[in-house]
């Protein structure tokens, strides 16, 4: 067996174990949300067994506990406002830089970049404030927000692939008589189409498990709750939790960002490298 061999099995055996222990947490969420509350606590580690088996009684109850279904919507409505938006603006700004490429596109670009390492601990509580002032205390008003915080990746990735599409194209079209939106969303678009989806599919998996932003912007949280805040509802007084009820919740509420991935996987390392390697 030669080295090359013996070093791509050690390697495959490496990421297998590191793969497993990334996916157990998941499993075991799964595993115990059909178990009784009392054997949750008691033996987590355990498969159901006939004495512990709940059926889909943990379901059912916490979706009528939380409110479930309601979360579910304003959580898609959120995700799917901020999304769109963040793709939008983002692609079009970084087109802009790459493309007028002066010195105030060069410091656009760099406060972008320098959005992705800004803590988002220096800024929860002016942000908060700073919502309740604009009016941005709504779902449609957390879309902004969410475009002021998902942008400085975005922008960094469409400026990669941007570099790459060669600027002949865009001139050909102009000859040819076609205005300026026409050239961005018949030309440039369908060419940054993996990296869009990447960055659609990175944006979505943040912003649909997100908590701490629609905690600290949104007001009428027991008529907006997202998913993630309507699981908080299971805590009770004394740090009692129904357990077995939040096992529940967030199996539906991973469900459906789990199919979402794996739908749109092959999009992602594609995108992200055509961003990086001209970036």
């Amino acid at each position: 067996m030669s080295d090359k061999v013996r070093h791509s099995g050690l390697w495959t055996a490496f990421f297998t174990v590191i793969s497993l222990a990334w996916i157990f947490p998941i499993v075991l969420v799964v595993v115990n949300s059909f178990k009784k509350k009392v054997y949750i606590s008691a033996n987590p580690f355990s498969l159901p067994n006939k004495e512990s088996w709940a059926g889909l009684e943990n379901y059912v109850r916490g979706v009528e506990l939380t409110g479930f279904f309601d979360s579910f919507i304003w959580t898609v409505v959120i995700t799917v406002g901020s999304v769109i938006l963040i793709l939008l603006c983002t692609s079009m700004c970084a087109w802009w830089i790459v493309r007028v490429d002066n010195w105030a596109a060069k410091l656009l670009y760099m406060l972008f970049l320098f959005n992705m390492i800004v803590p988002f601990q220096m800024v929860m509580f002016t942000l908060s404030k700073l919502a309740d002032t604009l009016g941005l205390n709504t779902p449609w008003g957390l879309w902004i927000i969410y475009l002021g915080f998902g942008a400085g990746l975005a922008v960094f990735i469409f400026t990669g692939v941007i570099k790459g599409i060669p600027q002949e194209l865009e001139e050909s079209a102009m000859i040819d008589g076609a205005s300026v939106p026409r050239l961005f969303f018949q030309i440039v678009v369908p060419i940054m189409r993996p990296s869009i989806i990447s960055v659609a599919i990175l944006q979505t998996m943040w912003i649909w498990n997100d908590y701490l932003l629609p905690y600290l912007t949104i007001d009428d949280l027991d008529k907006y709750k997202t998913i993630s805040i309507a699981v908080q509802y299971l805590k009770g007084g004394y740090g009692s939790v129904d357990i077995g009820a939040m096992m529940g919740c967030l199996v539906l509420a991973i469900i459906p960002i789990i199919v979402f991935y794996l739908l749109c996987q092959k999009y992602i390392i594609k995108g992200v490298m055509a961003g990086a390697v001209k970036g």
